[in-house]
């Protein structure tokens, strides 16, 4: 991880996009992770877009193989954190519960995803009465 004084700043949407196809594919080459977004942009838009994200701190760029392969400069559960947290402020105006019934009514749900949401809150209910 790059030796920034502070967090790398929060990403756009499209440097989201690029983060989630490393997060997946793990260390990769620019034409990798462009070939993966398989959006409607060039080569070098990716290039540059990741050349930037570098720069930030939300990659790290090596050579191996006299090809210049990109990580993500910050760890998944880490930068998913952040981006929520950020989302409930500016979104839902402080309110997890009002982030939570979002999520869940704006797409449909199965029966074992409400069952594992609800033993979640529930480990996360005990966790959080033995730490009192």
């Amino acid at each position: 991880m790059p030796s920034h004084s502070s967090d790398p700043p929060m990403p756009t949407a499209a440097e989201v996009d690029i983060l989630a196809v490393l997060w997946r594919l793990g260390p990769a080459t620019v034409r990798e992770v462009h070939e993966a977004l398989a959006k409607d942009c060039g080569y070098n838009t990716t290039l540059t877009q990741m050349r930037l994200m570098a720069d930030k701190g939300l990659l790290i760029r090596t050579e191996r193989f006299r090809s210049h392969v990109y990580e993500p400069g910050v760890a998944k559960d880490q930068m998913q954190k952040r981006i929520v947290g950020d989302l409930v402020k500016r979104v839902f105006e402080g309110s997890t519960k009002g982030l939570v019934m979002g999520a869940l009514g704006a797409k449909s749900t199965s029966a074992e995803e409400l069952a594992d949401i609800r033993q979640m809150i529930e480990k996360l209910d005990k966790k959080k009465r033995g730490s009192k």
